[in-house]
């Protein structure tokens, strides 16, 4: 077992892409071992064979349909006019800006490459230095796979078997907190650099620009709204999604064309292969760890060190926490969890608790160099050196493992809304 953990670890330090790790390692592992090939081929296919896992490729296909249909600089301008004349405006808008974007993306990284190029220049035309824009362009958009719609809770749902509409709810308070404490960083970080404030915006132009972006801000409460009052399940509440993200580029706001929707398609295509490839991979994997009995062993270690459920989860952060400086989020989140989950579920930890704990631990590591996939993909959006970004992210990870500690220790933040909402029923 050592060998092939040291094998795979080698293809991935190689470059080779997590999800072909993964099926090499797996199928090295199945050839030593005897097993069938073709058992291979009916595991990886049973990997996809998912119906909330369609929930995935809607998602990624609204936040692109809301990247090309103006819809951003309509919320931006609303951002601006709520918060851009609190010191570090164009930052505090930035993390508004997240906020709101996040109940139509439920993606990192599509918030840093739809909104990124916006705010960067916006941020850089009023004097803000590239470091400090493109960092905190980054760190904000962690948040959206927080506040509902998120796909990385999506997939936790589906691999932890638990109701992805309670860890909708759950994700509420921490991406709140994220942006608050994001907030208070960056006015601190103004305040000490003298960077300019701006004029309040007029009652008048609040209005107006909310206006123009009341059709985007509506989505989250048409996904929310609709999953429980039981008019579609989470699953449908994607489909929903895309389609009324397309009726407002193609009928309201005009601004999709043909061509751009071909676009769209096929960019969606492709991030929707990239994430099979990996689940594909991460089942076939699955089986080699269920064979070794890895989820016992890994069950039996921390039943040793960790005498109660706060000592586990600071044990599984700590490791998350490092797995997330070179190892892909979605990558951890589909691999370890489903050895995680079990021994969680021994210490009578809410497993909806666990998996927003999990989930932003996960987004604290696509901040995180080396790997750093949103520090990546703001570097290529705005032309900002990588590691420019990567020394300007690490103030601003303060206030992010801050809340994590939090809502660690306080549960209640997590599964407050949840219950009050769903109660036994979650």
């Amino acid at each position: 077992m050592t060998t092939l953990f040291g094998g795979w670890f080698a293809l991935l330090v190689a470059g080779m892409p997590v999800g072909f790790t993964l099926i090499v390692a797996a199928l090295a592992y199945m050839l030593w071992q005897g097993t069938g090939l073709n058992f291979a081929g009916q595991r990886m296919v049973a990997g996809l064979n998912s119906f909330p896992l369609l929930a995935v490729p809607f998602f990624i296909l609204t936040a692109q349909l809301m990247n090309v249909s103006g819809v951003t600089e309509r919320i931006f301008d609303f951002a601006k006019a709520l918060v851009g004349h609190i010191r570090g405006g164009l930052g505090h808008v930035n993390i508004m800006a997240s906020v709101m974007f996040s109940g139509m993306s439920g993606s990192a990284v599509a918030d840093a490459a739809g909104l990124g190029q916006l705010e960067i220049k916006a941020m850089r035309d009023a004097g803000y230095d590239e470091q400090f824009s493109g960092s905190i362009t980054a760190a904000s958009a962690i948040i959206g796979p927080l506040i509902p719609p998120s796909i990385p809770l999506v997939v936790y749902g589906v691999i932890a078997n638990t109701s992805i509409g309670g860890l909708f709810l759950g994700g509420i308070v921490p991406g709140l907190l994220c942006a608050a404490s994001l907030m208070v960083m960056v006015y601190v970080i103004a305040w000490r650099r003298n960077y300019a404030t701006e004029q309040r915006a007029s009652l008048r132009r609040v209005w107006s620009t909310f206006w123009r972006a009341l059709f985007p801000l509506m989505t989250p409460f048409i996904i929310i709204g609709g999953i429980f009052a039981g008019i579609f399940s989470p699953t449908e509440a994607a489909v929903v999604a895309a389609s009324y993200a397309l009726f407002l580029g193609v009928v309201v706001y005009r601004e999709i064309t043909f061509a751009r929707l071909v676009t769209v398609l096929r960019e969606t295509v492709g991030h929707t292969a990239a994430v099979g490839l990996l689940i594909m991979g991460v089942s076939l994997f699955g089986y080699v760890i269920a064979r070794e009995q890895v989820p016992q062993h890994v069950a039996a270690f921390f039943l040793n060190y960790a005498d109660d459920p706060l000592t586990f989860l600071i044990l599984v952060n700590l490791m998350l926490l490092a797995l997330g400086t070179f190892i892909e989020a979605l990558a951890i989140l589909l691999l370890i969890v489903p050895v995680l989950v079990p021994t969680a579920l021994q210490y009578g930890i809410d497993p909806v608790h666990f998996g927003v704990v999990v989930v932003f631990n996960l987004m604290i590591g696509i901040l995180t160099p080396p790997m750093g996939v949103a520090l990546f993909v703001v570097s290529k959006v705005a032309n900002i050196p990588f590691g420019v970004l990567a020394r300007g992210i690490l103030p601003l990870l303060v206030p992010l493992i801050i809340v994590l500690v939090l809502i660690t220790v306080f549960p209640a933040l997590v599964t407050f809304i949840p219950d009050q909402m769903l109660g036994a029923a979650r």
